[in-house]
């Protein structure tokens, strides 16, 4: 054996080792906060980073990564799986305020940093935009995982989880489009600047297009959860690699694959079970990739250098503080003059405090060039201004949501669709005992006594489902949306059943897609009028 091949796999097996280490601590930490209930009021992801940050204590280093890889490992999973599960409908009656704070907002943060860090620190003002475009990408998956617990309103969700989910894009782009100003290798002007953020979004969206267009006619000729499982990660991976090879923005592509999956694919090409299993797929896949970015945020903290640039960390703070309130107050205000259905102050004070910063941040700062002068700050003033934000503001956004009662409905959205879901299977529990032939061997008596109780048991349910919906009338919603889920997939597998046996040569797109939206949304604003 040849000394190269014993380096490589050496390198292979410590590879794994990390890997394993690393799913053994978080694993430990999920299991730790589900056992003791102390534990339960601390998201998760912030247990991840106090765990790390006592690993680097000790000197304990669980991942060692290149900057380059930073990106293209921590990146598609994440920006996939939050673009998969984001419903355009939900997205599209939000779309104004998302745009807005996801591109002047964006630019605003990166301005808003920069300035007041080259004026009062020694880092030039270069770098100093290199650590605003870093920080100008927000994390929100601690909160949002909190409103879902706390069942805040699903339009606050909305709002926090889709400005994210662009302004991780136009932050990503802003930061390559600066990363060279430093090196060198690229000056700033605004319509060069202007171009190359035109031709970065354009490639982007043009390859995330085609690629997730594609990939839904494909797996509507065949049902193979398993092959339509591994098409979306490669899908994820290979539109950014493709996307970075052509010289677009990789993020984009990845978001706009990822909503067109979700919302075009999952529906005319998979079965509900189909998407249930890729669904589960892209969670356990994101928690993992979490699980390694936000331990690395306390693992890879070195104490030491934090201390030297503890201005630059305070300034940071205070300057995306005032920034965000500019952003989410100044243009929240904007928004609310051209739309219908106003922000309310409350849900912009949630906003602004709950911008938390994270794995996008952290992932742009380690991917700066090692040959850049500043990296070191830049990296120590992210890590800063992360720990603050999942540390301070991750722990008391519950304050401001109990303060302002916006605590929603949530967990009784969620009662009720448990109690349609068991409706629903005993009643196919009942018609089965209805058309079954009995055997000799099954006692009649016996037969009509597993009858009743099943009927006993539909009753109870079908009170509590009353009782529920006298409670919140707008429960009644639930079941106009379910409905049209059911009759949008019977739609979409008769397609696929038609393309499969090769009496269709042609893609359909779903008919009642649009129309059963308009109806379903417009009994719903009738149901809160009510």
């Amino acid at each position: 054996m040849t000394v190269e091949a014993a380096l490589s796999e050496e390198a292979i097996k410590q590879s794994l080792e990390q890997f394993l280490v690393v799913l053994s601590v978080s694993l430990s930490v999920a299991t730790l906060s589900r056992i003791f209930s102390w534990l339960r009021n601390i998201p998760y992801t912030l247990l991840l980073v106090i765990v790390g940050l006592g690993l680097a204590f000790v000197n304990v280093r669980l991942v060692n990564l290149s900057p380059e890889l930073i990106l293209e490992i921590f990146l598609p999973p994440l920006l996939f799986e939050a673009a998969w599960n984001m419903r355009w409908r939900d997205l599209k009656q939000n779309i104004l305020p998302v745009a807005i704070f996801a591109t002047l907002g964006v630019i605003i943060s990166v301005v808003g940093v920069a300035l007041p860090i080259s004026q009062f620190t020694g880092l030039s003002l270069p770098i100093a935009l290199l650590l605003g475009a870093s920080l100008a990408a927000t994390d929100p998956v601690s909160v949002v995982a909190l409103f879902r617990e706390l069942g805040a309103g699903k339009r606050l969700t909305v709002l926090m989880e889709g400005e994210s989910l662009l302004n991780d894009g136009v932050a990503v782009v802003a930061f390559v489009l600066l990363v060279g100003i430093p090196l060198g290798i690229q000056e700033f002007s605004i319509p060069a600047t202007v171009a190359k953020f035109t031709t970065f979004v354009g490639i982007g969206v043009g390859v995330g297009c085609i690629v997730g267009f594609g990939i839904s006619y494909l797996t509507q000729r065949f049902d193979y959860p398993l092959v339509e499982q591994s098409l979306t990660l490669v899908s994820a991976y290979g539109t950014y690699l493709m996307v970075e090879e052509l010289g677009g923005s990789g993020v984009i592509g990845v978001v706009t694959v990822g909503l067109i999956l979700g919302n075009f694919g999952s529906r005319i090409g998979m079965n509900p079970r189909t998407r249930l299993i890729v669904s589960e797929f892209w969670e356990f896949l994101t928690f993992f990739v979490n699980s390694i970015v936000f331990l690395l945020i306390g693992d890879q903290i070195n104490f030491l250098s934090l201390g030297g640039n503890l201005d630059v960390i305070g300034i940071a703070i205070a300057a995306m503080l005032f920034t965000r309130a500019i952003v989410i107050f100044g243009l929240g205000t904007l928004s609310n003059l051209f739309q219908p259905t106003k922000i309310r102050w409350q849900e912009m004070t949630v906003l602004w405090w709950g911008g938390l910063r994270g794995g996008v941040s952290i992932a742009l700062a380690l991917s700066v060039p090692v040959l850049l002068e500043g990296r070191q700050a830049i990296i120590d003033g992210v890590f800063g201004v992360v720990l603050f934000t999942l540390l301070v503001q991750g722990l008391t956004t519950r304050f401001f949501l109990e303060k302002f009662d916006l605590i929603g409905d949530q967990p009784q959205r969620q009662q009720y669709s448990e109690a349609l879901a068991r409706r629903t299977a005993l009643n196919r529990v009942l018609k089965y005992l209805e058309e079954v032939q009995l055997s000799d061997e099954i006692d009649p008596e016996l037969y009509r006594y597993q009858k009743g109780l099943v009927k006993v048991q539909v009753r109870t349910i079908e009170e509590e489902i009353n009782q529920l919906q006298k409670e919140n009338t707008q429960l009644r919603s639930l079941d106009l949306e379910q409905l049209s889920e059911e009759l949008l997939d019977i739609e979409a597998d008769t397609y696929a059943e038609f393309i499969r046996a090769g009496r269709l040569d042609r893609n359909l797109s779903p008919l009642l897609q649009d129309v059963l939206n308009k109806a379903t949304e417009k009994v719903i604003d009738e149901i809160k009028l009510d």
